[in-house]
């Protein structure tokens, strides 16, 4: 596969994702059409060595799994893990406004947004409807309008002259988007907008009453390559459905003979409590239905390898000084291996070394990041995971200018090169080497 033909597949599928459910339904396809078996929580399973399955839990998060040909239950799993959501504005469950003529949405910030650049931007709605229809059921739909719906309108200079220096975003008042005009007394009426949208798409379906919805605003400008050489991809969400594509196009495309899974937690952005998030049951008990034995299941969590994959921070040319001055990260220049001395990664020397043989095995270089010793570091589902388990793991990423603003920007060849690491610790036992052997 060429990086040109990977970075449309890439951007097909961040464009079909503007929600942590459009990824899961996404997910959900691409498994399927590579002959992989649904599973639900709900219902008795029946596994068999050398198939492949997967099951989602709440529209959020997804588990898939191949039970290798050539393993067995105390053989340990080669496990890729990322998340499915994204920092954005979410709508409030009653967000009518009317203000000075105008139709406006109250939002909530969902996760860690970096808000200046939602301002002065094509917005729209997507995220998941829950209504009855007319047989009185309920039904989930889906929406995505696509067209721009809403925006942001910044204060104008002239009447904020402080707005270059010391302007700060006050997220209840400065937030809300314009949505319309109240013209002749007319009301902000978001339900029948709805309701029209889904007698649209859904025209099978009689919409009797929306219930509810998880509804978000969404950026319309579509992925996009940019560069002298087309060296960068500028685009939303890729905090994480980069991650999430690599670890995807990885799993499937390994091999049957081996114990491998994928795991994508959702609501990492805002803590991972959840029964859908990183600190809920989701993994832990779909591998107490693979392994039922206990003592069997903790030999195999003894044997396996995690891989947490989340974008990373690189080197900023306009503020050097935000990184650590002995570890640059640079794009298009490998994958980045992440590293903190309290645990905000789970990365150790025995991960590293790992993980280190692995991409040199595919002829990829890696990198090494480690936040400033004065400034606070992030987190990943990395730890939640490894500790909830008991297992070795590492967290690696593609390196990402302006994470968590509306657009972010990382390397043209970034995220191939991820991939073919992925591919390659799915067919490797390298992690075996180092799992049991006591130090010399």
């Amino acid at each position: 596969m060429t990086i040109s033909h990977y970075n449309t597949n890439l951007f097909q599928f961040l464009e079909a994702s503007p929600s942590p459910f459009h990824a899961i339904e996404q997910l959900e396809n691409n498994f399927s059409n590579n002959g992989f078996i649904q599973l639900h929580e709900n219902e008795s399973w029946s596994l068999e060595k050398g198939n492949s399955y997967f099951l989602s839990r709440q529209q959020g998060a997804m588990i898939a799994f191949t039970l290798g040909e050539d393993e067995d239950e105390t053989d340990g799993f080669r496990i890729l893990t990322a998340h499915s959501d994204s920092p954005c504005l979410q709508l409030k469950p009653l967000p009518a406004i009317a203000s000075k003529g105008y139709s406006q949405l109250g939002v909530e910030v969902y996760g860690g947004s970096l808000l200046a650049p939602w301002f002065d931007r094509d917005l729209t709605l997507a995220g998941r409807v829950c209504c009855t229809v007319d047989d009185g059921s309920l039904q989930v739909f889906l929406i995505n309008f696509k067209r721009p719906l809403l925006t942001i309108p910044s204060v104008a200079i002239h009447l904020n002259r402080e707005a270059n220096s010391s302007h700060s975003i006050n997220k209840q008042k400065d937030l809300p988007p314009v949505i319309g005009l109240l013209d002749g007394g007319g009301k902000n009426d978001l339900k029948k907008l709805l309701k029209d949208y889904l007698k649209e798409q859904f025209s099978n379906n009689t919409i009797s009453k929306i219930l509810s919805f998880d509804l978000f605003c969404i950026d319309t400008q579509k992925p996009s390559l940019l560069g002298f050489n087309n060296d960068f991809i500028s685009a939303a969400r890729l905090d994480n459905l980069l991650s999430t594509h690599s670890c995807m196009s990885a799993m499937t495309k390994a091999s049957k003979k081996k114990n491998c899974m994928f795991y994508i937690a959702n609501h990492e952005e805002n803590g991972s409590m959840s029964a859908a998030g990183a600190q809920g049951s989701f993994i832990s008990s779909v591998f107490e239905r693979i392994i039922p034995d206990g003592e069997k299941r903790q030999i195999n969590y003894s044997n396996t390898f995690l891989v947490s994959v989340d974008n990373a921070h690189a080197s900023h040319p306009n503020a050097p000084d935000t990184m650590d001055p002995a570890h640059d990260i640079a794009l298009n220049k490998g994958v980045v291996i992440k590293v903190n001395a309290n645990q905000r990664y789970t990365t150790n020397s025995l991960s590293a070394a790992i993980f280190k043989t692995i991409c040199a095995t595919a002829e990829i270089e890696t990198q090494e990041f480690v936040m400033r010793s004065d400034m606070p570091c992030g987190s990943t589902i990395g730890p939640l995971t490894a500790a909830q388990l008991g297992i070795l793991a590492i967290d690696v990423g593609a390196p990402t200018l302006g994470m968590h603003s509306i657009r972010e920007l990382t390397g043209s060849r970034d995220p191939e090169m991820l991939y073919k690491c992925l591919v390659q610790f799915l067919a490797s036992d390298v992690h075996k080497q180092l799992l049991h052997r006591s130090p010399r």
